[in-house]
């Protein structure tokens, strides 16, 4: 450790020297020359003690070997600064990390005690604990306001058990006139936590919605519900999509620009021809559900709450795949060309489309499962 000392001492003391390289070299070229060193000394105004140590370093080497060696110098010097620093970090860390450091207060009274146990500098210990030097010199003041602040808070909430933050400090701005901003008083209010009664949340007594039925048969029970979207000409069209709830089998996609109650009775008796009928169709009350025809027509309609689509969960979930499946994906220039496509990809949905809500098989399979 003492022959570094001394070697950084040497290293410092020739930064700043007051003789350039090509002096010191053209020194030590004339000695090399024959002329006596007294006689350089005097010359040159330097002791024969600096002289040897020249020699004894630069002995040898041009300008650019001796600017080579001041760099390395200064490299090692650099690296030597840095392992001490990171050594100390590990030591002050490794005492501190037991300890919860959140607070910059709490960081601050670490860096003040490992500048004067470790002797280490501020910018260092500022560093380690990541914290500003301005943290660091700050100094708490106005304490005997704070002091007043506290009591005052006290005593509200002791006398109005009922009293946030809010009123406490509407009250102390607004009618005792004290000119206290809020931060401030909601910094101390934080540090009391006042035992304060919690005012219970109302909640609304709501009924347990009941669980959505399972079919345990094909034509159990169907659902419909119709979807929007638009034409590249900006025209809206609509679809009717119809599925069966036991299977999820999608039975029907009509497209056109207008559906009325007429037909979704044709559509669906299209597709009782094939089909069979359903013991029930599950809808929400869109105009053309609550129609009479279409009552007088079907043999039994079961509606859905109002605002209540979870209630025909099935369709909806058809909904949601047939819009990012194809829908969104695709602008049509008209009617045929929607009903072309939703024709193809209603036998792809049926016949090669694993459905999660089935296991991860088709509704095809599902189908001939149960036949």
């Amino acid at each position: 450790m003492q022959g570094d000392s001394a070697c950084n001492a040497v290293t410092r003391s020739d930064l700043k020297s007051r003789f350039t390289d090509s002096q010191i070299l053209s020194v030590l070229k004339q000695a090399e020359n024959g002329v006596p060193v007294p006689e350089l000394c005097r010359e040159h105004g330097m002791s024969s003690a600096t002289f040897y140590k020249w020699r004894t370093k630069f002995g040898g080497m041009d300008a650019s070997m001796m600017a080579r060696l001041k760099e390395l110098e200064e490299e090692n010097r650099r690296l030597k600064t840095m392992s001490v620093e990171e050594r100390l970090k590990a030591e002050i860390l490794k005492e501190a990390i037991e300890k919860k450091l959140v607070k910059p207060s709490r960081r601050r009274e670490m860096a003040q005690r490992a500048v004067n146990e470790k002797a280490i500098s501020i910018r260092l210990a500022c560093l380690i604990f990541s914290i500003s030097e301005t943290c660091y010199r700050s100094q708490a003041k106005l304490s005997h306001e704070n002091a007043e602040i506290a009591d005052w808070l006290i005593r509200l909430t002791h006398n109005h058990r009922n009293w946030g933050f809010g009123l406490c400090f509407l009250y102390l701005r607004n009618v005792k006139g004290f000119c206290w901003n809020h931060k401030r008083i909601y910094r101390i209010y934080r540090e009391l936590e006042p035992n304060l009664r919690i005012k219970p949340r109302k909640r609304l007594v709501r009924d347990k919605p009941q669980p959505l039925a399972v079919p345990e048969a094909i034509n159990a029970c169907w659902s419909m519900d119709f979807m929007y979207d638009q034409l590249s000409d900006g025209r809206n069209y609509r679809l009717l999509n119809i599925i069966d709830d036991f299977n999820r089998e999608g039975l029907g996609i009509e497209v056109d620009l207008s559906l009325p109650v007429e037909r979704v009775i044709l559509t669906l008796d299209r597709v009782i021809e094939w089909r069979g009928k359903p013991s029930s169709i599950r809808c929400d009350n869109g105009p053309e559900y609550i129609s009479g025809k279409l009552g007088a027509w079907a043999t039994k309609l079961d509606f859905i709450q109002p605002g209540n689509p979870q209630q025909n969960a099935y369709i909806e979930r058809y909904n949601r795949t047939v819009r990012y499946d194809w829908l969104a994906q695709y602008l049509f220039e008209s009617i045929a060309a929607v009903q072309d496509y939703a024709t193809q990809w209603l036998w792809h949905y049926n016949n090669e489309r694993p459905n999660m809500g089935l296991g991860g098989i088709t509704p095809k399979q599902k189908l001939a499962i149960v036949a």
